[in-house]
């Protein structure tokens, strides 16, 4: 397992405090005044991603702090370990391995010593053939896929980024939420005699899915008779017995090992309604892209590597700068559910306040991840992000090629994506304001009492994310960043990011509820204000 890192004794950690006092509150626009060649050595292009860093509170004695806090922790043996197989997933004495998903025969990718590429590659193969027959054969006209958490997120945030590659494919629906009306509204658009239902539940056990896999089968047996089950099913599983006895053919089942967390498993069998839309091709260029990344983060010097450094920017301004949360601005509308994934594979990986040595951290984790698809954003909260006060940096993602037949729309997308860096970083200071206000012919009453609340002080870092093309080999390498991203900065904050501990307590509360108000359990005991509620919707 990965060995603990006490941040806060590490000799780097009180050099960074000392800068963050310095030069974390100097203006960036001083930065870019003192150092003219600051864009040259704060951007990286790693294939078909381009990313800029020059706008944050940074100098070169902070970045070099930076990756001697990585040294310390030893960023290197990490990723030895992560890509090792070893297991260090250790609460749960597991491997973390989707990269392995995205491998190829040649890569030795091991667990406990037994290569993983022939099953890997084996599963693939019959995943994606069953997926271009879905796509080829034509009787398919709707996929519905029946899933949550990761084995929800991943692939609608995929399926909706990739929509020009999915033109051809069936419509994709996704049902997550046990409320029923998330299921009723998408059965309410399809026709039953030409729906595929996809299943995906690693232990075939997750409440939420069953109650709507269950209900799914009822509605198309009522509509199509019990007979018609087998055809219209099919299931991503480790629990094979329990997906037979559902009514899915074996032939239609598909695992996955548990060296997969589900955030990170759109990769291989969880993708399959990702390549029921958008065909086996581009789902293995999406994989391809991925790889590319991979390859770079375990390959490059700490200066050159994408993932890395984003990472240290990121545990700079939690830990050393005390700000709260990472805002993801995708510039590009197919892209406006990776904010939604990005909470899931961040939050719950790096949420925690225990320590890999099994004591509580002394140090603040991971933050509050969130963001909308711009334009939209601009007129909803970017209001509290260039004047509240709390800074929040800020991920922009555009992407360089029209989107679209709109060539226009797509300029006018792109100048908002460049001009909210620009305004992020030099605000407006009283004296444009003041002059602006003047030349419009404003009075000295007028401009004494308004221009404060025009004022912007700027300073708000963002990192721009360039992509050449929003297509399925960069989204694979954009997911792979973040993925890595990740791992370095739980490497960092010495938390176990690939265990989810948090989200079982209170599933396992909801099933002592529910057995409450179905007359099988009344002997628990509630606090005053759950005994009153559980009274009040008994029934409901």
């Amino acid at each position: 397992m990965l060995k603990p890192f006490h941040l806060r004794r590490s000799a780097a950690h009180t050099k960074l405090q000392g800068l963050a006092k310095e030069v974390g509150q100097m203006h960036m626009l001083r930065h870019f005044e003192e150092d003219e060649d600051r864009l040259n050595h704060m951007h990286l292009e790693v294939g078909p991603i381009y990313m800029d860093w020059s706008k944050h509170r940074v100098n070169e004695a902070v970045m070099k702090a930076l990756f001697e806090l990585a040294e310390e922790a030893d960023w290197q043996g990490g990723i030895r370990q992560l890509f090792g197989g070893d297991p260090i997933n250790q609460t749960e004495s597991r491997s973390v391995l989707h990269m392995a998903l995205r491998g190829e025969a040649h890569d030795a990718f091991h667990v406990q010593g037994v290569p993983v590429m022939p099953n890997v590659l084996a599963t693939r193969q019959a995943m994606l053939a069953y997926a271009d027959g879905v796509r080829t054969e034509g009787q398919v006209k709707d996929v519905v896929n029946i899933g949550i958490g990761g084995s929800d997120l991943g692939p609608l945030m995929v399926t909706k980024a990739l929509r020009a590659e999915g033109a051809d494919g069936p419509r994709v629906h996704f049902v997550s939420n046990v409320d029923g009306a998330h299921l009723e509204a998408v059965l309410g658009k399809i026709d039953p005699a030409s729906t595929l239902f996809i299943v995906v539940s690693k232990t075939f056990t997750t409440q939420e899915t069953m109650a709507n896999a269950e209900a799914a089968k009822a509605w198309l047996a009522d509509a199509l008779g019990v007979t018609a089950i087998p055809n219209h099913f099919a299931a991503v599983s480790t629990n094979v017995p329990a997906a037979e006895g559902f009514g899915v053919p074996s032939a239609h089942i598909f695992g996955f090992d548990d060296w997969v967390g589900g955030r990170y498993s759109l990769w291989g069998p969880v993708g399959l309604s990702i390549a029921c839309s958008v065909g086996s091709e581009s789902f293995q260029a999406l994989l391809n892209g991925a790889r590319e990344m991979d390859r770079h983060f375990a390959g490059s010097p700490a200066r050159q590597n994408m993932p890395l450094i984003s990472a240290l920017l990121g545990v700079w301004y939690r830990e050393y700068l005390g700000f709260p949360t990472h805002v993801v601005l995708p510039y590009a509308q197919d892209l406006d559910r990776f904010p939604a994934y990005l909470q899931q594979a961040d939050m719950e990986s790096n949420g925690k306040y225990v320590g890999r040595d099994g004591q509580p951290v002394v140090h603040s984790t991971g933050p509050v991840v969130w963001g909308e698809a711009g334009t939209n954003g601009q007129h909803a909260f970017y209001q509290l992000l260039h004047q509240g006060t709390t800074v929040h940096p800020v991920d922009l993602i555009a992407v360089k090629e029209p989107l679209s037949q709109f060539n226009s729309h797509h300029q006018k997308l792109l100048a908002n994506a460049i001009a909210q860096a620009e305004a992020l970083m030099c605000g407006k200071s009283r004296a444009e304001v003041e002059e602006e206000m003047r030349d419009s012919g404003a009075s000295e009453d007028h401009l004494a009492s308004v221009a404060p609340h025009r004022v912007f002080e700027g300073n708000r870092p963002s990192t721009f994310i360039l992509l050449s093309a929003l297509d399925a080999h960069s989204l694979g390498m954009l997911i792979a960043f973040y993925e890595h991203r990740i791992f370095m900065q739980g490497l960092l904050w010495n938390v176990c990011s690939y265990d989810q501990w948090g989200v079982e307590l209170g599933k396992a509360l909801a099933k002592n509820i529910l057995s409450e108000w179905q007359g099988s359990n009344s002997s628990a005991h509630h606090d005053a204000s759950t005994s009153a509620l559980i009274e009040k919707l008994r029934g409901a």
